[in-house]
């Protein structure tokens, strides 16, 4: 009773801190945001050795690995501030009143994306930097112009709290607002904080189960609000028997890697393995994951569920073991399992269950429609990748993947999520709850922001971006015709 106690008053300091921070924000220049957002990452870069320290005791990642993700968590924070002193993303139009408009008298429309309110932010376990306190959508919240509330991931509650002094010393000492930021930890304060009338957006990553949890009761308040889960995936490859024959061993090195990197423990690892029948090519495929190892999970919990998810599997009759242990062992070990495309097709819900580590389903396909019905059973995938060769009759099935996946890659793999503008990291359901947006790249700012349009409104009480004479100086669309802008 105390921890809730203490857990509703840190809560309801957080929020109340958050809803007063907001008319601040959305006023806010973008190129104060850049500023906060740079000084977050400079503190961050300041402190690496000491972070990285933190986050590899609570983790079991290794070193090198953390010292990585910093980097890639501190570009990730420059390059929102890149975004907002360019002032694109506010998206502002201009139509000028218009007395012969061909469809009648138009008034003077203006137009422009606006931040949605304080945001909470459901931190990952898998990236203690990357997607946490200090992620990517704390990055692109703050860039928004939005409050952020973090919920902070149970594995790294230490790396977590020097994290958040960094990021509200920094926000202090640039000028940002008290209440920008504030950090909560907890599961009660994680179910409280979703509940809150203040709060109007919420990101997630990680499992179906506790990101539908979450969604349902944004769902269920008197006033929904958006929530943007990632939530699972299986990143299906789809491998054509000219490929497999051309490059079968690079291939299979290339799916060993993929599938092992980080213990399996990405959510764009790949799960399922489509390959030709009658081939050698799944024996290149076993060989090659025989040559790789596996390593300690994250956390205990998550060692636990890895197992109790591959149990199904060892129980069938239909599907064998090709390489790994059908029982827990100490430490997991690449694991695959084999079937045929005509028990696939009768068994997809249950053959297409995640299993976040090493392990993954290898299906063979005895023909091209074979290929394209399994692509038709996929549900929602954050990826969905194909390895073939010049000349393969393989536009149809890119249309396919491109329809159940947010992201088409051609001989590639999924691991590996370049944080950039043209970055779409999302996915019809199950693998998002928005498959429109993205958690990765430029573009997931868009989650924390609105449209608001302005009929006949004085120039004096219009936002700075529709004003006449532009005094942010963004980009903007006026009558039609694109306007460039200068960095705020």
């Amino acid at each position: 009773m105390i921890q809730e106690t203490e857990a509703a008053v840190e809560l309801e300091t957080a929020m109340s801190a958050a809803a007063d921070a907001a008319p601040a924000l959305v006023n806010s220049r973008p190129g104060d945001r850049a500023t906060w957002l740079r000084a977050i990452a400079d503190r961050l870069d300041g402190d690496a050795e000491a972070l990285v320290a933190v986050a590899a005791r609570e983790s079991r990642l290794t070193e090198q690995r953390l010292r990585g993700e910093l980097v890639r968590t501190t570009f990730q924070l420059r390059l929102f501030s890149r975004v907002v002193e360019d002032g694109g993303y506010l998206d502002a139009i201009v139509d000028h009143a218009d007395a012969d408009w061909p469809m009648g008298a138009r008034p003077d429309l203006r137009r422009m994306l606006r931040p949605l309110g304080p945001a909470a932010v459901y931190a990952a376990s898998n990236f203690p930097f990357a997607f946490s306190v200090a992620g990517g959508d704390t990055a692109a919240a703050i860039a928004a112009g939005a409050p952020v509330v973090v919920k902070a991931h149970s594995a790294h509650p230490e790396l977590s709290r020097a994290v958040a002094v960094h990021l509200h010393e920094a926000l202090a000492a640039a000028g940002a607002p008290r209440g920008a930021f504030a950090l909560v930890e907890g599961r009660e304060a994680g179910l409280a904080l979703v509940l809150d009338p203040r709060l109007t957006v919420a990101t997630f990553t990680g499992s179906l189960a506790g990101g539908r949890a979450l969604f349902d009761l944004a769902a269920s308040r008197p006033e929904p609000i958006p929530f943007y889960g990632e939530l699972g995936s299986v990143n299906p490859v789809f491998v054509t028997g000219a490929a497999a024959a051309a490059r079968g061993r690079e291939i299979a090195a290339g799916f060993a890697a993929s599938l092992t990197l980080g213990v399996g423990q990405f959510c764009t690892k790949p799960g399922v393995l489509f390959v030709p029948a009658g081939s050698s090519f799944a024996d290149e495929v076993v060989e090659a994951v025989r040559g790789t190892s596996g390593g300690p999970m994250l956390t205990d919990a998550i060692r636990g569920g890895y197992f109790a998810s591959l149990a199904p599997l060892a129980e069938r009759d239909d599907v064998e073991l090709l390489i790994g242990s059908p029982a827990e062992a100490q430490e997991p070990v690449p694991t695959i399992y084999g079937t045929d495309a005509t028990t696939f097709l009768a068994h997809a819900d249950e053959l297409l269950e995640e299993h976040f580590g090493p392990a993954a389903v290898l299906v063979r396909y005895g023909s091209a429609d074979e290929l394209l019905a399994a692509a038709r059973a996929l549900p929602g995938q954050l990826t969905a990748t194909v390895q073939g060769v010049d000349g393969d009759p393989v536009g149809p099935l890119l249309e396919l993947l491109a329809g159940r996946a947010g992201r088409v890659l051609w001989n590639g793999w999924p691991t590996g999520v370049s944080v950039t503008y043209a970055q779409q990291h999302g996915g019809p359901y199950p693998a998002t709850t928005a498959p429109h947006f993205t958690s990765v790249g430029t573009a997931s700012i868009a989650r924390f922001l609105r449209p608001v349009a302005y009929q006949d409104t004085p120039d004096v009480l219009l936002p700075p971006a529709l004003q006449e004479a532009n005094p942010w100086s963004v980009p903007r669309l006026v009558d039609g015709v694109r306007t460039p802008g200068q960095p705020a």
